[in-house]
């Protein structure tokens, strides 16, 4: 009779699984773990840069969570100084012509998250093993591909954000876009958010109001770089 396996060896077994998984990811991935990975990318393609976008959306608010401990870890992810954030051209360019619309309405844009590092990713998907609410890492994100944003509303002349279903990383069901439950101002702000960044080609993430990503994901490598490295060599090649 084979004897069954010890419960110290079957867990280091799982770690071992875990650990392999992650390595083989980054490597069908092509994760771009240094600065001259990602030139060499925006050398072949200029779209692959990576845009701050405070420099396309002049009136855009950041509250960037994950520099703080105001997110459903409890901890802070980035530096907590971390006050710039990133997405690859083309999402940047229309989250422009976002705010344009939305300035036409006395309403601007508020920052959650944008660019996310790989690294980010793999420790939340130590938290929470589950998709509807954070990229597998075998996967890798769209944030972590620069093309996916987390973002709310706020008034331009108040400055008081918009009513919406939920605060940003609520993973109950009232944050998904099917939830009905609502006040009637709270489904119309979801709505309205929704319309103008469909409209403009980002596409919605069901279970979480606040997430809009670039389609074609496929185009864009995974990205684990600091915001420290990035934000220099932006100021280099300016």
């Amino acid at each position: 009779m084979t004897k069954s396996i010890p419960k110290k060896l079957f867990q280091l077994l799982l770690v071992i699984i875990e650990l392999s998984k992650v390595a083989e990811a980054q490597e069908v991935l092509k994760v771009a773990s240094n600065i001259k990975q990602l030139k060499l990318g925006i050398e072949i393609d200029p779209k692959l840069a990576l845009v701050e976008l405070k420099s396309v959306v002049p009136n855009i608010r950041y509250d960037l969570k994950y520099a703080t401990k105001e997110n459903f870890t409890g901890i802070a992810l980035y530096p907590r100084k971390t006050n710039t954030t990133y997405l690859r051209v083309d999402p940047a360019i229309a989250l422009g012509h976002v705010a344009e619309e939305l300035k036409s309405k006395g309403l601007g844009i508020h920052v959650w998250d944008a660019f996310r590092p790989y690294h980010v990713t793999v420790k939340f998907w130590e938290l929470i093993k589950d998709e509807r609410y954070v990229a597998n890492p075998s996967k890798g994100s769209g944030h972590n591909r620069g093309i996916a944003i987390d973002l709310t509303l706020y008034n331009l002349t108040s400055g008081q954000q918009l009513d919406m279903p939920t605060g940003f990383d609520d993973f109950s069901e009232k944050a998904h876009h099917g939830f009905d439950a609502l006040s009637e101002t709270k489904k119309l702000n979801r709505e309205l958010l929704k319309t103008i960044m469909e409209k403009n080609g980002f596409i919605i993430f069901p279970t979480e109001w606040w997430h809009y990503y670039w389609p074609h994901g496929e185009q864009y490598d995974v990205l684990d770089i600091s915001f420290k490295r990035i934000s220099r060599f932006k100021k280099v090649n300016q």
